[in-house]
Protein backbone atom coordinates (compact mmCIF):
# COMPACT_ATOMS: atom_id res chain seq x y z
CA UNK A 1 0.00 0.00 0.00
CA UNK A 2 1.36 3.40 -1.01
CA UNK A 3 0.81 6.67 0.86
CA UNK A 4 2.06 10.06 -0.35
CA UNK A 5 2.98 13.10 1.72
CA UNK A 6 4.15 16.65 1.07
CA UNK A 7 5.45 19.49 3.23
CA UNK A 8 2.94 22.28 3.84
CA UNK A 9 3.71 25.13 6.27
CA UNK A 10 6.26 23.08 8.15
CA UNK A 11 4.07 20.00 8.48
CA UNK A 12 3.67 16.76 6.58
CA UNK A 13 0.30 16.57 4.86
CA UNK A 14 -1.21 13.53 3.11
CA UNK A 15 -1.15 14.10 -0.63
CA UNK A 16 -2.62 12.02 -3.45
CA UNK A 17 -0.67 13.70 -6.23
CA UNK A 18 2.33 12.20 -7.98
CA UNK A 19 4.51 15.25 -7.30
CA UNK A 20 4.94 14.37 -3.64
CA UNK A 21 8.07 14.51 -1.53
CA UNK A 22 7.56 11.49 0.74
CA UNK A 23 6.34 8.07 -0.42
CA UNK A 24 5.50 5.51 2.26
CA UNK A 25 5.19 1.88 1.19
CA UNK A 26 3.42 -0.27 3.76
CA UNK A 27 4.14 -3.99 3.20
CA UNK A 28 4.64 -3.43 -0.55
CA UNK A 29 3.10 -6.03 -2.85
CA UNK A 30 4.99 -7.69 -5.69
CA UNK A 31 4.25 -4.93 -8.21
CA UNK A 32 5.44 -2.23 -5.80
CA UNK A 33 8.54 -4.27 -4.94
CA UNK A 34 9.43 -4.63 -8.64
CA UNK A 35 9.04 -0.87 -9.10
CA UNK A 36 11.31 -0.10 -6.15
CA UNK A 37 13.94 -2.60 -7.30
CA UNK A 38 13.85 -2.23 -11.09
CA UNK A 39 12.87 1.43 -11.53
CA UNK A 40 14.47 3.08 -8.50
CA UNK A 41 17.46 0.76 -8.19
CA UNK A 42 16.92 -0.25 -4.55
CA UNK A 43 18.85 -3.39 -3.66
CA UNK A 44 16.49 -6.32 -3.06
CA UNK A 45 18.33 -7.44 0.08
CA UNK A 46 18.21 -3.92 1.53
CA UNK A 47 14.51 -3.70 0.69
CA UNK A 48 13.87 -6.98 2.52
CA UNK A 49 15.96 -5.75 5.47
CA UNK A 50 13.68 -2.75 5.88
CA UNK A 51 10.84 -5.14 6.77
CA UNK A 52 12.87 -7.72 8.72
CA UNK A 53 12.57 -7.23 12.51
CA UNK A 54 15.85 -9.09 13.10
CA UNK A 55 17.99 -6.86 10.87
CA UNK A 56 20.43 -4.45 12.49
CA UNK A 57 20.32 -0.72 11.89
CA UNK A 58 22.76 0.44 9.23
CA UNK A 59 23.70 3.13 6.72
CA UNK A 60 24.52 2.33 3.09
CA UNK A 61 25.53 4.68 0.28
CA UNK A 62 24.44 3.71 -3.24
CA UNK A 63 25.18 5.54 -6.51
CA UNK A 64 21.65 7.01 -6.80
CA UNK A 65 20.45 7.02 -3.21
CA UNK A 66 21.28 6.49 0.45
CA UNK A 67 19.71 3.64 2.44
CA UNK A 68 19.03 3.96 6.18
CA UNK A 69 17.65 1.04 8.20
CA UNK A 70 16.65 1.75 11.81
CA UNK A 71 14.69 0.00 14.56
CA UNK A 72 11.52 1.05 16.32
CA UNK A 73 9.06 -0.71 18.66
CA UNK A 74 5.94 -2.28 17.23
CA UNK A 75 2.58 -1.13 18.52
CA UNK A 76 1.70 -3.26 21.54
CA UNK A 77 -1.59 -5.14 21.45
CA UNK A 78 -3.45 -6.92 24.25
CA UNK A 79 -3.06 -10.17 22.30
CA UNK A 80 0.76 -9.91 22.46
CA UNK A 81 0.72 -11.42 25.99
CA UNK A 82 3.36 -9.13 27.52
CA UNK A 83 5.77 -9.56 24.57
CA UNK A 84 6.97 -6.22 23.20
CA UNK A 85 8.29 -6.59 19.67
CA UNK A 86 10.64 -4.61 17.44
CA UNK A 87 10.23 -3.71 13.78
CA UNK A 88 12.53 -2.27 11.12
CA UNK A 89 11.99 0.79 8.94
CA UNK A 90 13.80 1.54 5.70
CA UNK A 91 14.51 5.09 4.50
CA UNK A 92 15.79 5.56 0.95
CA UNK A 93 16.97 9.08 0.27
CA UNK A 94 16.93 10.30 -3.34
CA UNK A 95 17.67 13.79 -4.63
CA UNK A 96 14.02 14.64 -5.23
CA UNK A 97 12.12 12.27 -2.95
CA UNK A 98 12.13 10.21 0.22
CA UNK A 99 11.02 6.57 0.08
CA UNK A 100 10.00 4.93 3.37
CA UNK A 101 9.30 1.18 3.57
CA UNK A 102 7.65 -0.42 6.61
CA UNK A 103 6.18 -3.86 7.25
CA UNK A 104 3.16 -2.70 9.26
CA UNK A 105 0.97 0.32 8.94
CA UNK A 106 1.45 2.73 11.80
CA UNK A 107 1.40 6.39 12.72
CA UNK A 108 4.82 7.36 11.35
CA UNK A 109 4.28 11.10 11.36
CA UNK A 110 2.08 11.58 14.42
CA UNK A 111 3.11 13.50 17.48
CA UNK A 112 4.90 16.70 18.42
CA UNK A 113 8.24 15.94 16.71
CA UNK A 114 6.78 16.40 13.23
CA UNK A 115 6.53 20.19 13.19
CA UNK A 116 8.78 22.83 11.64
CA UNK A 117 9.77 20.53 8.79
CA UNK A 118 11.48 22.09 5.81
CA UNK A 119 13.72 19.46 4.22
CA UNK A 120 14.17 15.72 3.77
CA UNK A 121 16.94 15.82 6.38
CA UNK A 122 14.42 17.16 8.92
CA UNK A 123 12.14 14.19 8.26
CA UNK A 124 14.97 11.67 8.67
CA UNK A 125 16.10 13.05 12.03
CA UNK A 126 12.57 13.45 13.35
CA UNK A 127 11.78 9.83 12.43
CA UNK A 128 14.81 8.71 14.45
CA UNK A 129 13.81 10.96 17.35
CA UNK A 130 10.24 9.62 17.26
CA UNK A 131 11.60 6.07 17.38
CA UNK A 132 13.58 6.85 20.54
CA UNK A 133 10.62 8.50 22.28
CA UNK A 134 8.50 5.51 21.26
CA UNK A 135 11.01 3.19 22.96
CA UNK A 136 10.90 5.34 26.11
CA UNK A 137 7.10 5.18 26.20
CA UNK A 138 7.17 1.40 25.86
CA UNK A 139 9.84 1.08 28.57
CA UNK A 140 7.59 2.97 30.97
CA UNK A 141 4.78 0.59 30.05
CA UNK A 142 7.02 -2.42 30.70
CA UNK A 143 7.96 -1.01 34.11
CA UNK A 144 4.29 -0.55 35.03
CA UNK A 145 3.41 -4.08 33.91
CA UNK A 146 6.35 -5.51 35.85
CA UNK A 147 5.15 -3.75 39.01
CA UNK A 148 1.65 -5.18 38.59
CA UNK A 149 2.98 -8.68 37.98
CA UNK A 150 5.22 -8.39 41.05
CA UNK A 151 2.15 -7.62 43.16
CA UNK A 152 0.40 -10.68 41.73
CA UNK A 153 3.43 -12.85 42.48
CA UNK A 154 3.49 -11.65 46.08
CA UNK A 155 -0.10 -12.85 46.41
CA UNK A 156 0.16 -16.04 44.38
CA UNK A 157 3.21 -17.83 42.98
CA UNK A 158 1.33 -19.14 39.95
CA UNK A 159 3.35 -20.15 36.92
CA UNK A 160 1.53 -17.72 34.63
CA UNK A 161 2.82 -14.72 36.60
CA UNK A 162 6.39 -15.99 36.42
CA UNK A 163 6.02 -16.64 32.69
CA UNK A 164 4.71 -13.11 32.16
CA UNK A 165 7.71 -11.73 34.01
CA UNK A 166 10.02 -13.85 31.87
CA UNK A 167 8.31 -12.54 28.72
CA UNK A 168 8.91 -8.94 29.81
CA UNK A 169 12.55 -9.75 30.46
CA UNK A 170 12.77 -11.24 26.96
CA UNK A 171 11.21 -8.07 25.51
CA UNK A 172 13.87 -5.93 27.19
CA UNK A 173 16.61 -8.02 25.58
CA UNK A 174 15.11 -7.26 22.15
CA UNK A 175 14.74 -3.58 23.03
CA UNK A 176 18.31 -3.25 24.26
CA UNK A 177 19.64 -4.82 21.08
CA UNK A 178 17.53 -2.46 18.94
CA UNK A 179 18.49 0.65 20.94
CA UNK A 180 22.20 -0.21 20.75
CA UNK A 181 21.84 -0.82 17.03
CA UNK A 182 20.17 2.59 16.58
CA UNK A 183 22.97 4.19 18.60
CA UNK A 184 25.60 2.84 16.20
CA UNK A 185 23.53 4.14 13.26
CA UNK A 186 23.21 7.63 14.75
CA UNK A 187 26.99 7.83 15.20
CA UNK A 188 27.46 6.87 11.53
CA UNK A 189 24.98 9.59 10.50
CA UNK A 190 26.98 12.14 12.45
CA UNK A 191 30.27 10.98 10.92
CA UNK A 192 28.77 11.28 7.42
CA UNK A 193 26.81 14.47 8.08
CA UNK A 194 28.34 16.43 5.18
CA UNK A 195 27.61 13.65 2.73
CA UNK A 196 24.00 13.50 3.94
CA UNK A 197 23.52 17.25 3.64
CA UNK A 198 23.14 18.00 7.36
CA UNK A 199 23.55 21.64 8.36
CA UNK A 200 24.45 23.16 11.75
CA UNK A 201 20.86 22.90 13.02
CA UNK A 202 20.71 19.28 11.95
CA UNK A 203 23.97 18.51 13.76
CA UNK A 204 22.68 20.17 16.92
CA UNK A 205 19.49 18.11 16.74
CA UNK A 206 21.58 15.00 16.04
CA UNK A 207 23.53 15.61 19.27
CA UNK A 208 20.22 15.80 21.14
CA UNK A 209 19.17 12.51 19.54
CA UNK A 210 22.42 10.88 20.69
CA UNK A 211 21.79 12.06 24.26
CA UNK A 212 18.19 10.83 24.19
CA UNK A 213 19.24 7.43 22.84
CA UNK A 214 21.94 7.10 25.51
CA UNK A 215 19.41 7.87 28.25
CA UNK A 216 16.96 5.42 26.67
CA UNK A 217 19.61 2.70 26.65
CA UNK A 218 20.46 3.38 30.29
CA UNK A 219 16.80 3.18 31.25
CA UNK A 220 16.39 -0.12 29.41
CA UNK A 221 19.49 -1.55 31.10
CA UNK A 222 18.17 -0.59 34.56
CA UNK A 223 14.79 -2.20 33.89
CA UNK A 224 16.50 -5.30 32.51
CA UNK A 225 18.73 -5.63 35.59
CA UNK A 226 15.79 -5.11 37.95
CA UNK A 227 13.71 -7.75 36.16
CA UNK A 228 16.64 -10.17 36.08
CA UNK A 229 17.29 -9.70 39.81
CA UNK A 230 13.60 -10.09 40.53
CA UNK A 231 13.45 -13.33 38.55
CA UNK A 232 16.54 -14.66 40.39
CA UNK A 233 15.00 -13.72 43.74
CA UNK A 234 11.74 -15.45 42.87
CA UNK A 235 13.64 -18.54 41.76
CA UNK A 236 15.49 -18.58 45.10
CA UNK A 237 12.22 -18.21 47.00
CA UNK A 238 10.64 -21.04 45.03
CA UNK A 239 13.68 -23.24 45.68
CA UNK A 240 13.68 -22.40 49.40
CA UNK A 241 9.96 -23.13 49.71
CA UNK A 242 10.49 -26.45 47.94
CA UNK A 243 13.29 -27.38 50.35
CA UNK A 244 11.07 -26.55 53.34
CA UNK A 245 8.26 -28.73 51.98
CA UNK A 246 10.63 -31.62 51.24
CA UNK A 247 12.02 -31.37 54.75
CA UNK A 248 8.53 -31.45 56.25
CA UNK A 249 7.54 -34.41 54.07
CA UNK A 250 10.71 -36.27 55.12
CA UNK A 251 9.89 -35.80 58.80
CA UNK A 252 6.30 -36.92 58.21
CA UNK A 253 7.60 -40.01 56.42
CA UNK A 254 9.88 -40.81 59.35
CA UNK A 255 7.02 -40.26 61.80
CA UNK A 256 4.94 -42.79 59.89
CA UNK A 257 7.81 -45.20 59.32
CA UNK A 258 8.74 -45.70 62.99
CA UNK A 259 5.33 -46.87 64.26
CA UNK A 260 4.97 -48.97 61.10
CA UNK A 261 8.32 -50.61 61.89
CA UNK A 262 7.26 -51.31 65.48
CA UNK A 263 3.95 -52.84 64.42
CA UNK A 264 5.63 -54.89 61.65
CA UNK A 265 8.26 -56.20 64.07
CA UNK A 266 5.72 -57.53 66.51
CA UNK A 267 3.58 -59.08 63.79
CA UNK A 268 6.31 -61.50 62.62
CA UNK A 269 5.58 -65.26 62.83
CA UNK A 270 8.55 -66.00 65.11
CA UNK A 271 9.13 -65.88 68.84
CA UNK A 272 9.54 -62.27 69.88
CA UNK A 273 9.37 -60.41 73.18
CA UNK A 274 5.88 -59.79 74.57
CA UNK A 275 4.42 -62.59 72.42
CA UNK A 276 3.03 -64.30 75.50
CA UNK A 277 1.88 -61.15 77.25
CA UNK A 278 -1.91 -60.83 77.54
CA UNK A 279 -1.92 -57.04 76.90
CA UNK A 280 0.75 -57.13 74.17
CA UNK A 281 -1.49 -55.32 71.68
CA UNK A 282 -1.79 -52.26 73.88
CA UNK A 283 1.91 -52.28 74.70
CA UNK A 284 2.81 -52.38 70.99
CA UNK A 285 0.28 -49.64 70.23
CA UNK A 286 1.77 -47.51 73.00
CA UNK A 287 5.29 -48.00 71.62
CA UNK A 288 4.11 -47.03 68.13
CA UNK A 289 2.35 -43.93 69.45
CA UNK A 290 5.40 -42.91 71.51
CA UNK A 291 7.68 -43.24 68.47
CA UNK A 292 5.31 -41.08 66.40
CA UNK A 293 5.10 -38.49 69.18
CA UNK A 294 8.89 -38.47 69.44
CA UNK A 295 9.23 -37.61 65.73
CA UNK A 296 6.60 -34.89 66.04
CA UNK A 297 8.50 -33.45 69.01
CA UNK A 298 11.78 -33.46 67.07
CA UNK A 299 10.09 -31.70 64.12
CA UNK A 300 8.58 -29.11 66.46
CA UNK A 301 11.98 -28.44 68.08
CA UNK A 302 13.54 -27.99 64.62
CA UNK A 303 11.03 -25.28 63.77
CA UNK A 304 11.86 -23.23 66.89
Amino acid sequence: MLKKWRIDNGRLVANGEDASLVYVYVAPDEAERRYLIDQLGIDEHTLNSSMDPFELSRLEFEPEHTAIIFKQPKHYLATDNFLFKVSSTGIFVFKDRLIIVVADEGSLFDGKPFVRIQTIQDIILKLLYRSITHFVEHLKGIDMLASEIEKEINISMENKHLLNMFTLEKSLVYYLNAINSNGALIEKLKNNSARLGFGPDHLEFLDDIIIENTQCRGQAEIYSQVLSSLMDARASIVGNNLNIRIKALTLITLAIMLPTFVVSLFSMNVRIPLSTLHNAFWVISLLAALSALMMVFIWWRKRL
